[in-house]
């Protein structure tokens, strides 16, 4: 079998939920299994279960893709993990063909990827005039909402921060609610992060500033038309104006080879979010890639850390062009060779934020790989290179924990966010190649 084996963390990304996770590891082992195997990208094997019958289980790498005769409703199953879990572990065979109870979903999943009709051209509205009037009924909703939300903005400086820290969430949730109604959803995300501000000893400061971005991009909205097409994407897009995912499609692609740097699930509550950072082995390229769903099971599962896919990429409009839609179907996933992603200095990813910011002045947090080790001075955790330049760490207990841990005092590789109060680890990689700063 040509696929290299998968970590085990990795298989366990791919839970809908940690109870799955628990009942994979479990069945990670020879004993429930029987007639397991490998080849040409797809494990199979059958599980004795509660039923009379073994469950067949089947999962397709390229995807991947999963089928297993369970009654379970989860996905993937609690057997396709295990059986993921024990063939990373070298507990499944490699077989020179594809097991005879596999073979017609693999078949089936093959014609339908065959048969799959390629977008080529940009989808019309079907109604034009109703089309337009919708339009027109949002703008004036956002007009509104962004006037009230100026003359708030107006009271709260005028009134003063004091006291805001007793009661933050009453404070800002009430604005945010009012901005969903007046469909500027991005807008109410940033009011809704507010409260989250609200802490440490420069909190006045810190709230102080986002209130003022907010504020600037309200006056934007007011003279979007003004504004040229990049800068003008990028008001839309941070109030929360609708992008049609036929539109992505339809713009030029950017072809490469993505490597999965890393997957992130944030709950809020109502809705999870997850965030796929993929980086270009090419065009040296970061890009994003989101989904959200009210539970796990309705997120985009194809992508796996540590894997990488070769494909097209379509840019959401805006500069600089961060956010991308992968095309639906099979990514025909590999295991990413180590030292692909390129690490630079403090410095280097301090310029690329600031040449970013200076195209989005909104940008919260911008990509960047540093290579650095972990350190501790005077209760602050920071990331220092090897020119000794540091850049403090913005992040959990667990994480500075585990960053500590993979470095063992050593320069690491670092794949961050990096924002206003320093670098959100989000992956770490022990280099393998000598560090360059080249773009």
């Amino acid at each position: 079998m040509g696929t290299q084996r998968w970590r085990a963390d990795q298989v366990l990304a791919l839970a809908p939920d940690a109870g799955s996770q628990a009942a994979g590891r479990k069945l990670a082992i020879p004993t429930p299994w029987s007639s397991t195997g490998a080849a040409d990208d797809v494990v199979w094997g059958l599980c004795t279960g509660s039923g009379r019958n073994p469950y067949q289980t089947i999962v397709d790498l390229s995807g991947p893709a999963y089928r297993c005769s369970c009654p379970s409703r989860k996905f993937p199953c609690k057997h396709a993990l295990g059986l993921l879990l024990l063939w990373a572990a070298g507990g499944v065979p490699d077989a020179p063909a594809i097991a005879d109870f596999a073979r017609p979903w693999i078949d089936e999943r093959a014609t339908k990827a065959a048969a799959a009709p390629v977008r080529t051209e940009r989808a019309e509205p079907k109604d034009p005039e109703r089309a337009a009037r919708t339009a027109e009924q949002r703008a004036v909703r956002v007009a509104g909402g962004l006037d009230e939300f100026e003359m708030w903005l107006s009271d709260q400086v005028r009134g003063g921060l004091a006291g805001a820290e007793a009661d933050p969430y009453r404070r800002f949730d009430p604005v945010a609610a009012r901005l969903v109604d007046a469909q500027v959803p991005g807008l109410a995300r940033r009011v809704r992060e507010l409260p989250a501000l609200v802490t440490g000893a420069r909190w006045p400061q810190r709230l102080l500033r986002e209130l003022a971005m907010l504020r600037l991009l309200a006056r934007a909205h007011r003279r979007i038309d003004e504004l040229d097409p990049a800068m003008a994407a990028n008001v839309r897009r941070h109030l929360g104006y609708p992008v049609a995912k036929a539109d992505v499609l339809a713009t030029e692609p950017v072809l490469d080879t993505w490597q999965i740097v890393a997957v992130r699930d944030r709950d809020d509550e109502q809705l999870i979010t997850r965030r796929v950072w993929l980086w270009g082995h090419t065009t040296g390229r970061c890009a994003v890639v989101l989904s959200f769903s009210p539970n796990a099971a309705g997120l985009d599962g194809r992508f796996i850390a540590g894997m990488s896919f070769a494909g097209p990429l379509h840019f959401y409009p805006g500069t600089p062009p961060l956010r991308a839609l992968v095309p639906d179907g099979d990514l025909g996933l590999r295991t990413a060779s180590p030292g692909t992603v390129v690490g630079t200095t403090v410095q280097t990813a301090l310029g690329r934020r600031a040449d970013a910011i200076a195209e989005d002045p909104w940008l919260q947090s911008f990509p960047v790989v540093i290579v650095g080790r972990p350190a501790l001075a005077d209760g602050r955790r920071l990331l220092v290179d090897d020119d000794g330049v540091s850049i403090d760490l913005d992040t959990t207990d667990d994480r500075w924990f585990a960053l500590l841990a993979v470095s063992g005092g050593h320069p690491v590789r670092v794949f961050g966010e990096l924002g206003t109060e320093g670098l959100d680890p989000v992956a770490t990689e022990a280099p393998q190649a000598q560090r360059t700063d080249a773009a």
